[in-house]
């Protein structure tokens, strides 16, 4: 199974690349498939943007991720 996380593109870099947050952690990911601004939410798989989230959905998503790993940990 794959699965894609959402993050919020902080900083646009030249050769499309992009500073994403996952909340806490910050990484560079490819923005070729996608077009966003910064402020927005993208799903992340693979180091790739693949797919732009409204705030509403990515910060729910985000939250849902956090409760999954929160009760694997117990």
């Amino acid at each position: 199974m794959c699965i894609a996380v959402p993050a919020e593109v902080i900083r646009k870099k030249e050769g499309n690349i992009g500073v994403v947050d996952y909340g806490d952690l910050t990484q560079e990911v490819r923005l070729d498939l996608v077009d966003v601004d910064i402020g927005e939410f993208v799903l992340v798989h693979v180091g790739f943007a693949i797919q732009k989230l409204s705030r509403e959905e990515g910060l729910e998503t985000r939250e849902i991720f956090k409760q999954v790993y929160a009760a694997m940990g117990e």
